[in-house]
């Protein structure tokens, strides 16, 4: 209903400013020329100007927004559009502290008085959507009393979901009248952008995926992710264990806690690709400000995952795919990664292996001949999936983001230590990966995953193979070569039933004797 009212509104604006009339008056053979005159005009014309200028934030705040963010600094324009959203966080002030409080009280229904001790005033991170503040809680929770605190600011959201769905009626609109937007299919990339978005300022999902990758991780000693704190985790609010921390592009700081940088850098790369590509569960998002490093005695030096606003999942067909073959890929064993393209369904029918084979090495040995020290495994990982393109091929979006994911987790490891062997790193970790797969922990793992339907066919194979018999039987004829095997089959059945049940009698039996004779 508001999205309707907003394009209604929209409508209203156009006509307001005479859009049809202006067009109906252009001069007939004239009209480019006729527009850019009024167009200089409308420039030069003062209150004309400052009228558009106060409608248009009216409109769709977070596209002017968006907007004057691109005037003032044009290169988010490369960017994505979160990192955009993250650069507008200097267009608004943080909440005063009643308002503060009044929003944790409609998020949590109880007075936050009731429930923290103390709320740091000054947030120690303000955007325009929401703000994180440090907490201190009344009573501890799993051993907690020092919380981190997400609170959204619920009439900003309301606002972005607006603008996202007035997006989607324009490109819905566009598709109707272009063959271009229809071809882009533009509506549908609107309607992606607004679930994205829906996405990003989910706590709740947000708190689920710590909390997964906290099990995942739970065991692995160079990395620590935040307990959730259930109990304080809205729609609209996020409590998680407070660790107190340094940016991990802070060097100085980690010198300052006497922390090993060259450790720190083999760690990230080490642990992005475990979490992305034996795990399946990774940061789709990952920049300087989703990692830190924990400063605190107990879990000093480890890296700490906070951000899980965008987490992306792979199958275990793309993560098998992508370990195997990029384990042929580092051995140069390009026909053996041809064929997992094929079987993985990421080229058609039509593409030959040998020419899938040539398009590899020909990618490929170019990063093999490059300097040790200049090589990039992200790059390789990236003409590894692209490298079925131009067969008409593609790979899954979900195992793109994983090689952006990877590629973006060695940039920021190399920013902190340029000389850190990213390519040894991502080699040893996907081998490892490769191996257990492959040895006994991968069998055990495969048969645990199958032991689930195994235990409900398991019982009913006599069944199945009897009633086929039977079937098979009842089709050859009353005379036919099975009828004596399925004669004994149903005297062997009646034996076994009549066993078990006078082996039930006299275990009953056995058992009133022995309770007679205790007594």
């Amino acid at each position: 209903m508001r999205s309707t009212f907003r394009q209604l509104k929209l409508l209203f604006c156009a006509l307001r400013y005479g859009v049809r009339l202006i067009w109906l008056a252009a001069p007939e053979h004239h009209k480019l020329h006729w527009f850019v005159s009024l167009a200089v005009r409308m420039r030069d014309d003062e209150r004309l100007a400052a009228s558009l200028h106060g409608a248009l934030p009216r409109l769709a705040p977070l596209a002017v927004a968006f907007g004057q963010t691109l005037a003032e600094r044009p290169e988010l324009a490369a960017t994505t559009l979160h990192d955009s959203i993250n650069a507008l966080e200097h267009f608004e002030a943080p909440l005063a502290p009643d308002a503060l409080e009044a929003a944790l009280y409609a998020a949590l229904g109880k007075p936050p008085k009731t429930l923290f001790s103390w709320i740091a005033p000054t947030p120690v991170h303000h955007g325009w959507c929401e703000e994180t503040h440090i907490a201190r809680l009344a009573l501890p929770v799993g051993g907690h009393q020092l919380v981190t605190l997400r609170v959204l600011r619920t009439d900003h959201i309301e606002e972005v979901d607006d603008d996202a769905a007035l997006l989607c009626g324009v490109a819905r609109w566009m598709e109707r009248f272009s063959g271009a937007a229809r071809q882009l299919q533009l509506h549908k990339l609107a309607l992606e952008l607004r679930e994205d978005l829906k996405r990003r300022f989910d706590l709740r999902a947000q708190a689920a995926n710590l909390s997964q990758a906290s099990h995942h991780l739970e065991k692995n000693p160079r990395v620590v992710v935040p307990d959730v704190i259930w109990d304080l985790c809205t729609p609209h609010t996020l409590a998680v264990q407070h660790i107190d921390t340094v940016s991990i592009t802070d060097v100085a700081g980690l010198a300052e806690h006497h922390i090993n940088v060259t450790r720190v850098a083999t760690h990230l790369v080490e642990v992005v690709t475990q979490q992305a590509f034996e795990h399946g569960f990774f940061h789709a998002t990952l920049d300087a400000r989703h990692v830190a490093v924990s400063v605190e005695p107990p879990t000093l030096g480890r890296l700490v995952l906070a951000g899980s606003s965008l987490m992306t999942s792979l199958s275990s067909p793309e993560r098998e795919f992508f370990v195997h073959g990029a384990t042929a890929l580092f051995r140069q064993d390009y026909g053996a990664l041809a064929d997992l393209h094929q079987a993985a369904g990421h080229v058609g029918v039509h593409a030959r292996s040998e020419q899938i084979e040539a398009e590899l090495r020909t990618r490929g040995e170019a990063h093999f001949a490059s300097d040790v020290d200049t090589r990039s495994a992200g790059a390789l990982f990236h003409d590894l999936l692209h490298a079925v393109q131009p067969f008409g091929g593609a790979v899954s979006p979900r195992l793109a983001a994983a090689q952006r994911a990877f590629t973006q987790a060695e940039d920021l490891a190399r920013t902190i230590h340029p000389g850190v062997d990213a390519w040894g790193i991502a080699e040893r970790t996907l081998a490892g990966i490769a191996q257990r797969d492959l040895d006994h922990r991968g069998w055990i793992r495969r048969l645990s995953e199958e032991l689930p339907h195994l235990a409900q066919i398991g019982p009913r194979v006599p069944q199945m193979l009897f009633r086929y018999l039977q079937q098979h039987a009842s089709t050859q004829g009353a005379h036919g070569p099975h009828t004596d095997l399925v004669g004994s089959l149903r005297n062997e059945q009646r034996r076994t039933r009549t066993l078990l049940i006078a082996c039930a009698l006299c275990g009953a039996v056995l058992g009133a004797a022995a309770i007679v004779i205790l007594h």
